[in-house]
């Protein structure tokens, strides 16, 4: 068994990143706090003006989720037929309980 010497270290020979990693999300998420809290109680633009825009954003969202799903089922027909023929099957056993 190898001893260390204690007086050999000294707290500036220990590194620790998770610091610096929790000091950079932290100033991440307060940026991302301070961005929606503008965007959403801005004077000038509206609370309605915000809903507007939070809705486009989601329907953004969920088009591009479609067309994803759209892709991969056209990619793989037989596949996506197989998940649906099993998900239908699971849940009409649940239902039939």
């Amino acid at each position: 068994m190898t001893d260390i010497n204690p007086t050999a270290l000294s707290a500036e020979d220990i590194v620790d990143d998770t610091n610096e990693q929790r000091a950079r999300l932290d100033r991440a998420g307060d940026r991302w706090m301070a961005d929606a809290e503008a965007r959403t109680f801005a004077r000038e633009t509206g609370v309605r003006q915000a809903l507007r825009s939070d809705l486009e954003t989601g329907r953004d969202w969920a088009r591009e989720r479609a067309f994803l799903a759209r892709t991969k089922i056209e990619d793989k027909p037989l596949k996506a037929t197989a998940y649906a023929l099993g998900v239908g099957l699971l849940i009409g056993l649940l239902l039939r309980r």
